[in-house]
């Protein structure tokens, strides 16, 4: 199921993470798992924050995905299901 992640990450670990380069390590290991389809970074609520689009496959895909960024990052994690553009019109097609 593709799912969109959202990851905010508080100031103080952030700069720790930066000055470490765990940051860049923790988002360069999901990217090379994960291998999502899209991967942006702004901030969001004054938390330095990253979106990643991807597939997973199950719901046990979870703790691996979530934990890093849990444990390496003291960040919140927030997985939603989302669809594209042919997935809605795929849902809407089978509304009758």
């Amino acid at each position: 199921m593709r799912v969109m992640a959202r990851i905010s990450i508080p100031a103080e670990s952030g700069n720790r993470a930066i000055k470490d380069g765990t940051l860049a390590a923790v988002m360069q290991r999901a990217a090379e798992r994960w291998k999502p389809e899209g991967m942006y970074f702004t901030t969001f609520d004054g938390r330095r924050t990253a979106y990643l689009v991807f597939d997973l496959p199950d719901a046990s895909g979870i703790p691996p995905f979530a934990e890093p960024f849990f444990m390496e990052l003291n960040a919140d994690v927030e997985l939603a299901p989302v669809m594209n553009g042919d997935d809605l019109q795929k849902g809407l097609s089978r509304l009758g």
